[in-house]
């Protein structure tokens, strides 16, 4: 089963008349909403708004963990995290999509590791996204004509306020692509449960303190839901091209995450 965590403006996905609705109670609480679970050409695919079912859910407040842990429980071991960004790079133009293959967490206080304790794991998080998953989406966009970008980091700032242009032009000068509130802890505690996690970002905005480039006006929630309404279509092809694509979870570095992590005592 693949799951697919629904962002801003991505809140349906999968036929209503097909689909069963799952809720799933977890240790960590409530999810952000009940899983939806359907087929698309004969594969199972689990769906999650991670903002919940009305975009109720600011980033902070999202149960991340919760989240990604009902989707193991539904049977899924391959997880999609499609999200709105703002470019950092004067080359990634609106309506583009990255493929991220790195993070930085700016994020803080949000509830980031299924262990806390007395069970001690230290997973390495050198490349914290599937390179498997994440080609299968590179090439798909490339077989539907979408510009895609393959590689590239993802600074994930706390929200729900958007960055000042000095913080813009500090992750830009960083050599950072673009900038999200919701990637981490999401790919990580999917990492941290052994399951394939990739992203795809949709660009919606320029970020304000980009350098090279006209003063740019200010990020609004509008606008940036605009250009992700405008390009929707497109997040929906991308994402049935690609989950009757991925395949089942190989023996790879996903599914082998806690082999070397996990503290003897």
């Amino acid at each position: 089963m693949i799951g697919i965590f629904g962002g801003s403006g991505l809140y349906r996905f999968l036929d209503d008349d097909a689909v069963e609705e799952v809720p799933v109670a977890t240790p960590y609480g409530p999810p952000s909403a009940a899983i939806r679970i359907g087929r698309i050409e004969g594969v199972d695919v689990a769906f999650m708004p991670r903002h919940g079912d009305e975009h109720t859910l600011p980033p902070h407040r999202i149960n991340y963990r919760a989240n990604v842990w009902a989707m193991r429980e539904v049977g899924v071991r391959r997880l999609i995290g499609p999200c709105a960004c703002g470019s950092l790079r004067p080359e990634l133009a609106p309506g583009t999509f990255v493929v991220c293959d790195q993070f930085v967490d700016r994020t803080h206080a949000r509830e980031s590791t299924f262990y806390d304790g007395p069970q001690t794991t230290h997973v390495s998080a050198a490349d914290p996204y599937c390179s498997q998953m994440s080609g299968v989406i590179a090439d798909s966009a490339r077989e539907l004509e979408i510009p895609v970008v393959e590689g590239g980091t993802v600074v994930v700032i706390q929200g729900p306020r958007f960055a000042t242009r000095a913080e813009s032009r500090w992750y830009s000068a960083s050599g950072f692509h673009v900038v999200n509130m919701t990637q981490y802890p999401e790919c990580w505690l999917a990492r941290e449960l052994e399951l394939c996690y990739a992203n795809v970002a949709l660009v919606t905005d320029y970020d304000v303190g980009l350098e090279g480039m006209p003063q740019v006006p200010p990020v609004s929630a509008d606008a940036a839901f605009k250009v992700f309404n405008d390009n929707l279509d497109r997040v929906r092809a991308l994402l049935f091209h690609t989950v009757t694509r991925v395949g089942e979870q190989p023996d790879d570095a996903c599914a082998n995450a806690l082999s070397s992590a996990i503290v003897h005592r």
